[in-house]
């Protein structure tokens, strides 16, 4: 009974309760509600008011943007106008101008028709002075008994004459000139170089004298029916002098790297004391490799002492070959270094490329090395060696013009031939056999008397200069500058000679009386 009651009430709590929440809750609804059409209606009245505040704002700047737009409609209708008043001034600007450019366009054509006019009555003029010009040179011709191309030959004569003795005149001034300012120059820098470089004088012949221990010596090198001496001469290609000269025996060869290898075979063979055929085979055979060595090491000394890099190993060999090659007694190889210093001075003095300059020096007579092995001048030998191993064009171009046989291109190459010059006519650098120096001497006497109006011809000085003394009534004072300059010349082209040749012409005229 009592879970019943228990039951009832918590029924009755909970209806209570629930009715409860709904009254509460419809009273919050209707209160909600209310709130909510006050906010709605509050809304409103803002919505309207800010819609007629919009309106009249938006009235207030249509008509603002209206006055400006009018204003804007204003200034471009001005400035309109003003640029139609600018048009018109400028149309009517244009008109006069072009009826100012007609104006002068007809005033030239008048001109142009007066100058036609001109012109032609000019003409007319011209012809009719050339007509009298003829009429008189007619009449000259006939009065002087010369035609027209007669007097204009003899007078061109007359002329050619005269002006050909002022010509003369005028060349031996700027010659004399020229000569006083290029020899000043030349002689400073040239000095000036050789000074900075000064080399030994060394002179090659053409035998090389053994020295021996004792005269039985002599014997053991002839050996058993001379099969011992040739043997030596066969392989080495060296003749063997032996004469009645105490201890000493002479090689002769012309090719001193033959002698050079039979000079050292030689006194191998005689420090060792076994002179026979088979031990000269072997000694030679040894010597050969070594002077390969030497030679090499030749042409190595003469890159380090010019400072020369970057070259090929063969040609090293074939440079270390220049040292048993001579030029009129003078070595080879020594020239070519000697030619190198001073072209790398003078290129220095020059603000040129000195090592260029050392290397078309010791180049420059590079085919002499295997000019006798190779059919061809050594300049053109020396140019295919050049070209085979990929040296510079100015090199190429040094080699090929130091004789003057082709135009140097550069002033390089005419430094290296200048070089050339100086180391083989500077004194002692060369020799030259009695035979060549009389045949030179007397070449050089023909020469000068094969002029027009020469008397005598001298030689002196060893060949280094040539006088020559003219007829002085055949041969004036400029004719003989001019004749020292044409025998100049034929010696360059027609003589070969070391060093330089100076020629004078002698002109005297004397005048005798005897008192009686």
């Amino acid at each position: 009974m009592e879970v019943s009651i228990s039951i009832l009430l918590i029924v009755i709590g909970v209806a209570t309760g629930s009715v409860g929440s709904i009254i509460v809750r419809k009273i919050k609804e209707n209160h909600a509600e209310a709130k909510s059409e006050q906010i709605i209606e509050k809304a409103k009245k803002e919505a309207e008011k800010l819609k007629r505040q919009s309106l009249f704002e938006a009235k207030e700047e249509a008509h603002k943007l209206k006055l400006d737009v009018d204003k804007e409609i204003k200034e471009k209708k001005n400035e309109l106008k003003e640029s139609e008043q600018r048009l018109i001034q400028r149309e009517n600007n244009m008109d006069k101008r072009d009826e100012a450019y007609q104006k002068r366009e007809n005033l030239l054509d008048e001109r142009d028709e007066k100058l036609s006019l001109k012109q032609q009555e000019i003409q007319n003029e011209r012809v009719k002075v050339e007509e009298i010009k003829q009429q008189q040179l007619d009449l000259l011709e006939k009065i002087s008994g010369f035609s027209k191309d007669k007097a204009k030959k003899l007078v061109m004569e007359k002329v050619e004459e005269a002006m050909s003795t002022e010509i003369t005149a005028y060349i031996k001034d700027r010659e004399n000139e020229a000569k006083l300012e290029s020899d000043k120059k030349a002689k400073n820098m040239l000095v000036l170089c050789m000074q900075k470089y000064a080399a030994d004088l060394a002179n090659e012949q053409t035998v090389t004298v053994v020295n021996l221990p004792n005269d039985e010596m002599k014997g053991r090198i002839i050996g058993r029916e001379g099969r011992n001496i040739r043997t030596i001469e066969s392989i080495t290609g060296v003749d063997l002098i032996i004469d009645d000269t105490p201890e000493t025996i002479v090689l002769s060869s012309f090719d001193p790297l033959r002698r050079e290898i039979a000079r050292i075979t030689l006194e191998t063979l005689i420090k060792d004391g076994r002179i026979h055929p088979t031990r000269i085979e072997e000694i030679y055979d040894k010597v050969c490799k070594e002077m390969k060595e030497k030679i090499i090491e030749y042409g190595n000394n003469a890159l380090f002492e010019l400072g020369i890099t970057k070259v090929d190993p063969e040609l090293v060999a074939v440079i270390g070959r220049l040292h048993f090659r001579t030029s009129y007694g003078q070595n080879a190889l020594q020239h070519s270094i000697e030619v190198a210093h001073l072209a790398g001075i003078m290129a220095a003095e020059l603000n040129e490329n000195v090592t260029l300059a050392k290397r078309a020096g010791l180049l420059h007579d590079i085919g002499k090395a295997i000019d006798h092995e190779i059919e061809g001048s050594h300049v053109d030998i020396g140019v295919d060696l050049a070209k085979k191993y990929k040296e510079n064009e100015i090199v190429i171009n040094a080699i090929a013009s130091h004789h003057g046989d082709t135009e140097a291109t550069n002033i390089i190459s005419v430094l290296v031939a200048i070089a050339d010059a100086l180391s083989a006519s500077r004194p002692g650098a060369r020799n030259d056999s009695l035979e060549n120096y009389i045949k030179r001497l007397e070449q050089l006497e023909e020469i000068g008397k094969e002029m027009d109006g020469v008397e005598k011809s001298y030689a002196v000085q060893a060949g280094r200069e040539l006088r020559v003394i003219v007829k002085p009534e055949q041969v004036d004072d400029l004719t003989a500058h001019k004749m020292a300059r044409d025998i100049k010349e034929k010696i360059e082209s027609t003589m070969q000679y070391p060093g330089t040749i100076k020629v004078t012409v002698i002109r005297e005229t004397r005048a005798q009386e005897e008192a009686k």
